[in-house]
């Protein structure tokens, strides 16, 4: 059978699912679309390629209509989104932090706060500031949420995660912040 890079994106995400981000390597990739794993190479150059790959689907998957007009809960929306979307997935959250750590793929996110950010009125130096404070907040707290998440889930831990509130609670405090700079100037 002849395989295109969606499949093997969609493979790789069940994998992914199914067995975490250490058991997502190429050979296991190829056997479960059985292929040689050099088949894999038509498709993506490498393994960074494969998770920016994931991490775009992952984002993908996870899109919703935004409805908000105001800056601020624009940025809720997004974030909501991404928050969702990383969690869907076993360790979604860590391919996403990766993949855009390492500057590959899951763009979408940033642009968007970017622009809410811009349009509720922040100096450029402060959107940019403001868009990698509120993704290290995202990103920080679901990786944080999804490890709990999975250690309570295998019994080695017996506490429950700080979920949704704790994180609607952390943007506020932080959205806070920026929307008193608006004020100010």
């Amino acid at each position: 059978m002849r395989y295109h890079r969606s499949d093997v994106v969609a493979q790789a995400i069940a994998v992914l699912d199914e067995y975490g981000l250490e058991s997502l390597t190429m050979r296991r990739l190829a056997s479960e679309l059985g292929v040689q794993p050099s088949a894999l190479y038509h498709h993506v150059p490498n393994k960074q390629s494969l998770l920016a790959a994931v991490a775009d689907e992952v984002l993908r998957r996870g899109a919703r209509q935004r409805r908000a007009q105001r800056w601020d809960r624009r940025v809720v929306e997004v974030c909501a989104e991404l928050r969702d979307a990383m969690l869907a997935y076993r360790d979604g959250a860590e391919v996403v932090v990766t993949a855009h750590t390492f500057g590959l793929g899951a763009h979408e996110p940033a642009s968007a706060l970017r622009s809410a950010l811009a349009d509720g009125g922040l100096p450029e130096d402060l959107v940019d500031v403001g868009t990698r404070a509120i993704l290290h907040l995202v990103f920080g707290h679901t990786v944080e949420e999804q490890t709990a998440m999975q250690a309570a889930s295998a019994g080695a831990i017996d506490r429950n995660p700080d979920g949704e509130g704790d994180f609607e609670r952390s943007l506020e405090l932080l959205l806070d912040g920026l929307r008193a700079r608006v004020a100010a100037r």
